[in-house]
């Protein structure tokens, strides 16, 4: 996911994102606890996801200082 589509969206979507991202990444780590999971890339490429949102939520909160 881009920058510029997450800076499109509103607070209230970005966060329900960020809940839906936590659920899925702790499902990815109990299977690969399991041994069952081979999909590192998409793994990887959700928690930089998260930290973009949270990067552009935390610019969102600074501006309205």
């Amino acid at each position: 996911m881009k920058a510029d589509k997450i800076r499109g969206q509103d607070e209230d979507e970005l966060r329900r994102q960020l809940q839906e991202m936590d659920e899925q990444l702790f499902r990815f780590q109990f299977q690969r606890s399991m041994g069952q999971m081979d999909g590192l890339k998409k793994a990887r490429a959700m928690r930089k996801d998260r930290a973009r949102i949270y990067t552009v939520l935390r610019e969102r909160a600074l501006e309205k200082k």
